[in-house]
């Protein structure tokens, strides 16, 4: 596990290393504003604020109304607009801004332009546009009959010593004529810069120009209702009061757009010229509310065709630029315009997240772990982006999804290239002693492999036919091949069934083992069964081989439990997975103590003990096997059933077992005598007794010493 997470650790770091270098030479930035507009786009819902701001709207119905009932064309005689104005003030409106460019003198005289400019006059926080910008501009300076801008910001110097000129000083600029720009309370910078898409997504809160400072529209619409707002400027933040607004340094903050177009209520502009002029004659106006406008901030912008000023925005790309500016006006009321992420913040979650998936996905066991990763991997950083839209961050999605797809495919890849061919190495070093479920087992999860040589309590597996070299020498080659096939394919399904490995074949005989390679708490139990279910198999296999070669088939199992060396031994270029250790030696040797009790299983007291209750056993002896000095006691095993149904049976053999535990050997015989035709264990024990009566035993232990293997 420590080499995998170095791994995954060096692939998750190249990972996010490729993906923030991608992020930095901006070639991600255009598919990154597609994912903030969907972000935009999904997450847009209108602030407590957004039914504060009415638009009113010189749309085809107004230019078609004011041509049937006044005879006026396009331009309008600016004398047109003074019952809007007088409308807003009956209404009680906060501030009257007017998104149109009035930079030329009226054709219809000056007369015109005074009765505007007393219009504007009358109204309370009129707000009027000056468009500043670096190329298009008709003056360089301030115009000496239009009164300087009365808006400070504290801090301003320093803040540009830090910014960027390009985007906040403006060295041109165009500037309503004198009767707008003397009598309105603000004039607010109209002048819009989308991103790279053609997308406007910021907007510039101020500018400076001829070392005045100029709200943008939707701020001074802001300041017009509240002109003693102190203003100060601090890295990344404009103050207003107490309130602070993100702001990057171009002097831009980002929008958090509160809908589709026309999610800001809008009017148009014949319905409140009409209903003025119904007001003043008395007669009822096409608009009944007369709060429509209490206490509101009223844009007054162009949707006709033809006067139509379009800025495309995440919300749509038909989205005028009156409601750019009346989004920028409701987020500076609620207080919410959004920011960029810190570049700092971003690189050490991408580096986080390129690490964690290229250590999580190195670490995936199978195929449907690797899907899970990938698909909880390329979720988060939506989820995320999701997440930081609303706690008022532009956290870029892009890059963190480039960063987990690198370090996914490339921890992938590497799994391919190490995990593949490891897995590729177990189903072949394997496929000759396990089962296909317990190799599967392994290739999922290599950690609980030991491929070296280790120490280990097994349950080992003994088997022999009885008199085969006998049997063998009366068979053809093809027939005896054919036997053993057939017999050695039965023993060792069950074997692999109940979870054994395989050791080898010498023969005849049968070597297999539990608990390796993979752990098995239960291993004892699992041998013992899978003896029991080898003699059931054999027996049902007896008529028909009988028939066959006109001998019946007897197998002898040993079982012990021990512990043991289990690995892979060999020489460096061929070697197998198998066990050495005296507890083998015990098993093999209990296999061969069958032929002395004519039993066909035995286990040691080892085995008994560690199978627990679900099978039943019988104590046989205690015996002395060859090369071993400590006597071993040794059990049949059998079913609960079968052991059930000879009950009174074997309670009578252990009373002649224990009398022979004891040296009465007379009281043994005789109560082994009365078993001595259903049970070939005690006519054993009878014989053995007539020989110990017959030379009496000078020390007696009641071991039963075996004199061969």
């Amino acid at each position: 596990m420590p080499k995998k997470i170095l791994q995954g650790s060096a692939i998750g770091l190249a990972a996010a290393a490729l993906a923030l270098s991608l992020w930095a030479w901006g070639a991600l930035d255009r598919f990154e504003a597609k994912t903030w507009d969907w972000r935009v786009i999904s997450l847009a819902k209108p602030s407590e604020f957004t039914d504060k701001i009415r638009l009113i709207f010189i749309d085809q119905q107004s230019l078609d109304w004011v041509n049937q009932e006044m005879a006026l064309r396009w331009p309008w005689p600016r004398e047109v607009y003074r019952p809007l104005l007088e409308f807003c003030r009956r209404q009680g409106a906060k501030a009257v801004v007017f998104d149109l460019l009035y930079t030329e003198p009226s054709s219809y005289g000056a007369d015109d332009d005074h009765s505007f400019g007393a219009a504007i006059a009358q109204t309370t926080g009129f707000v009027s546009t000056v468009f500043l910008g670096h190329e298009t501009g008709r003056t360089t300076a301030w115009p000496t009959n239009i009164p300087a801008a009365p808006i400070k910001i504290a801090n301003l110097p320093a803040w540009l010593a830090i910014a960027d000129h390009a985007g906040v000083v403006m060295p041109r600029a165009t500037f309503p004529i004198p009767e707008v720009a003397t009598n309105a309370s603000l004039l607010g910078n109209v002048e819009a810069r989308p991103d790279a898409d053609a997308i406007f997504r910021r907007l510039s809160l101020f500018a400076v120009f001829d070392q005045q400072v100029v709200p943008a529209l939707g701020l001074a619409a802001y300041l017009a209702a509240a002109p003693d707002k102190q203003l100060a400027v601090e890295p990344d933040w404009l103050r207003l009061g107490l309130r602070r607004i993100p702001l990057d340094r171009h002097g831009a903050t980002i929008m958090r757009f509160r809908g589709p177009s026309q999610t800001h209520q809008r009017v148009s502009a014949a319905a409140v010229i009409q209903s003025e002029l119904k007001l003043q004659s008395g007669e009822t106006p096409p608009i009944t509310d007369t709060r429509i406008f209490k206490d509101c901030y009223v844009l007054v912008g162009c949707n006709a065709p033809g006067l139509l000023d379009l800025r495309p925005a995440p919300v749509g790309r038909v989205y005028t630029g009156v409601e750019l500016h009346a989004t920028l006006l409701d987020n500076l009321l609620a207080g919410d315009p959004l920011r960029d992420m810190p570049p700092l913040a971003t690189a050490v979650l991408t580096l986080f997240l390129g690490i964690l998936w290229g250590v999580a996905t190195l670490s995936c066991r199978n195929a449907r772990e690797t899907c899970f990763a990938f698909i909880i991997a390329l979720t988060i950083p939506a989820v995320l982006g999701v997440v930081a839209y609303i706690k008022g961050f532009w956290l870029p999605f892009l890059v963190q999804e480039t960063a987990t797809a690198f370090a996914l495919v490339g921890a992938v890849v590497v799994n391919y290239a190490t995990e593949g061919r490891q897995k590729r190495f177990l189903r072949g070093a394997f496929k000759q002693y396990l089962s296909a479920d317990v190799i599967e087992q392994i290739v999922k999860d290599p950690d609980r492999l030991q491929l070296g040589g280790e120490e280990r309590t097994l349950s080992i597996f003994f088997s022999d036919l009885q008199g085969f070299t006998t049997i063998s020498e009366g068979l053809k080659p093809q027939e005896l091949t054919a036997l053993l096939n057939e017999y050695l394919t039965a023993m060792t399904d069950i074997i692999q069934e109940e979870g054994g490995t395989l050791d080898k074949y010498e023969g005849d005989a049968i070597i297999a083992f539990w608990n390796a390679p993979l752990s098995q708490a239960d291993h004892a139990e699992r041998a013992v069964r899978a003896a029991l279910r080898c003699q059931a198999a054999l027996a049902a296999m007896r008529p028909a081989v009988q028939a066959r070669i006109g001998k019946a088939l007897f197998m002898r199992i040993g079982l012990n439990t021990g512990p043991v060396v289990v690995g892979n031994m060999g020489s460096r270029n061929r070697f197998n997975y198998t066990i050495l250790g005296d507890a083998a030696n015990l098993a093999a040797r209990l296999e061969g103590i069958n032929k002395q009790f004519g039993t066909y299983t035995l286990i040691s007291e080892t085995s008994a003990r560690a199978m627990g209750k679900a099978i039943a056993a019988r104590e046989i002896a205690l015996v002395a096997v060859v090369g071993r000095k400590k006597p071993v006691r040794v059990f049949e095993p059998m079913s609960p059933e079968a052991f059930a149904g000879r009950s009174g049976d074997f309670a009578r053999f252990a009373q002649g077992r224990d009398a022979f535990y004891q040296g009465r050997f007379a009281e043994a015989a005789a109560a082994f005598e009365a078993l001595r035709e259903n049970d070939p264990p005690a006519e054993a024990y009878g014989r053995k007794c007539q020989e110990l009566l017959a030379k009496p035993p000078a020390a007696w232990e009641g071991v039963w010493v075996m004199t061969e293997k």
